[in-house]
């Protein structure tokens, strides 16, 4: 038995309609199809956390993790739409690439992660 992927990511919202359209439009996801949304191929990471880390905030289950192209491109879209973006230093490194964080309207944290080149 052989896991291919991770064919969907399933979660609560207050609003899914306005919470669907705004990760639409400001990260792409599922730009023509939400159920049959065509990732580029690339690594995922699947990885459970302590419960006590502080990694993301306490009162989240989950923080999704998006693999992008451009960051600094796209970081300055989020910016300039006046969503809030964190980087740290820290979170970067030439092993692992760079990262940024956001929060989509509904509190949740959204990882932006641009692979390291090679």
């Amino acid at each position: 038995m052989a896991t291919l992927g991770i064919g969907g990511f399933f979660f609560r919202a207050k609003d899914p309609e306005a919470l669907f359209a705004w990760y639409r439009t400001y990260l792409g996801i599922a730009p023509d199809n939400p159920y049959d949304w065509q990732q580029a191929a690339g690594p995922t990471v699947f990885m459970p956390f302590r419960v006590d880390t502080d990694y993301f905030p306490a009162d989240r289950q989950w923080m999704i993790n998006l693999r992008v192209s451009d960051l600094d491109g796209l970081l300055a879209r989020l910016r300039a739409a006046g969503i809030e973006v964190i980087t740290k230093p820290d979170w970067d490194s030439p092993e692992t690439g760079r990262f940024a964080r956001v929060h989509d309207p509904e509190g949740n944290p959204v990882e932006l992660w641009q692979p390291p080149e090679g």
